[in-house]
């Protein structure tokens, strides 16, 4: 989603400055255009070269000196901005915006600038604690202005605590939520994910190939669109979206009474977890061992989560996903039906970038009404956003359908 969005970073005089090229290098890697502001002190830690080199653009670093295209530097670039990222942020840079002064090119285009200002500080834990620094904080923060909190641990004074530079994806992912619409704002999303596992001894289990990708990239964009997200996961090894409240389950059946215990809080509720369809009769007590005869493993159906969910769907909107490798639409629309929802993923897991395990999928997004539409070949990010798209739709459509005529 910054995919040709305008982002200036400024980068200021502490020892995390060297951290600000590898935020540069990520906000780059997600095609945004990013110019660097350099104040005078942060170009004792680090070189205006390794800036210019990331990004591709000109570093500025003078108050005076015109842009190339012979305006104002710190009125263009206070123009150009969508978002302007501070990072890091030292005290002196946090207490000169609070005052209003305005006497270097940073400070200058910040107080310029219509665009959001995302803080990032760092700086000594003692610093950080200081009654004015905080006073500061707490008034841009009433202003409008949005803080990232620094992290906890060693410093590079020596000291331990709180001023660590908040990790550099925790930045990306905040700028994407300031860049985001937030149409999803009060609604309480539950969203599964993940694949689900069913003990068939001590030490194995069936499980499926699902890894849980989908279903997050869809937290993450829900959190940003400004919905309150439960996200109910099996066994994955991606970490937690920052912000949702994360419930761990591993069997079908604990999926289910998670699902059903949160349900009646959600107002909107999307099945992306890849549960288990079968389940072993018996759990073997102890490890089952090699043998010359043939083992047979005795299998029963497991509870249909998603057609439970439609019989007490009332006013919900209820997505599911359908994962499958023949008749793809005629499946998927027999689920559609059969299962009660308002909108169906349908995807051909057997197609080439698309289905379990990768970071891209070809879907299929079909609504009650038999509408079918065809997204090509996108990162899943990419894809939950169509998804949010649509569910934003229905609510809107929803909405006008209510209102009194």
């Amino acid at each position: 989603m910054l995919k040709d969005r305008e982002i200036v970073l400024g980068v200021t005089g502490g020892i995390a400055a060297y951290k600000a090229a590898e935020l540069l290098r990520l906000l780059v890697k997600e095609d945004s255009n990013v110019r660097v502001i350099m104040t005078k002190n942060s170009q004792e830690f680090i070189a205006p070269l390794t800036f210019r080199t990331l990004s591709g653009f000109p570093v500025f670093t003078e108050m005076f000196k015109l842009t190339e295209e012979s305006k104002i530097t710190h009125i263009s670039l206070a123009d150009r901005a969508e978002v302007l990222v501070v990072a890091p942020a030292t005290a002196n840079i946090i207490g000169k915006i609070a005052g209003g002064i305005a006497d270097d090119l940073l400070s200058t285009v910040v107080l310029a600038t219509n665009a959001p200002v995302l803080i990032c500080p760092a700086m000594n834990v003692n610093m950080y604690d200081n009654a004015v620094i905080k006073g500061n904080i707490e008034k841009l923060t009433a202003l409008g202005y949005h803080f990232l909190k620094p992290g906890l641990g060693e410093l590079a004074c020596g000291y331990e605590g709180k001023g660590r530079l908040a990790e550099v994806e925790d930045i990306v992912e905040e700028v994407k939520t300031i860049l985001s619409r937030k149409d999803l704002g009060g609604e309480r999303v539950l969203i599964t994910a993940g694949p689900t596992e069913e003990i068939i001894d001590p030490i194995r289990f069936i499980t499926n190939r699902s890894s849980g990708k989908m279903g997050y990239a869809l937290a993450r964009v829900a959190l940003r669109r400004g919905a309150e997200v439960t996200l109910i996961s099996g066994p994955t090894r991606i970490p937690s979206p920052r912000g949702a409240r994360l419930v761990k389950v591993t069997s079908a059946q604990e999926m289910k009474k998670e699902v059903l215990a949160n349900f009646d809080g959600a107002s909107i509720v999307v099945k992306a977890a890849a549960v288990a369809d079968f389940r072993p009769k018996k759990i073997t007590k102890n490890k089952i061992k090699k043998s010359k005869a043939d083992l047979f493993l005795n299998l029963e159906k497991t509870t249909d989560i998603l057609k439970e969910l439609g019989k007490r769907k009332k006013n919900r909107i209820l997505v599911g996903f359908s994962a499958e490798t023949e008749n793809l639409v005629e499946n998927t629309l027999k689920k559609l039906k059969g299962k009660n929802l308002d909108l169906v993923v349908a995807n051909d897991v057997s197609a080439s970038g698309a289905g379990f395990d990768v970071d891209t999928n070809i879907v299929k997004i079909i609504d009650k009404q038999g509408k079918i539409e065809d997204l090509p070949l996108l990162g899943k990010e990419r894809v939950a956003e169509k998804i949010w798209d649509r569910v934003s739709e229905l609510m809107k459509s929803r909405e006008k359908q209510q209102k009194p005529h």
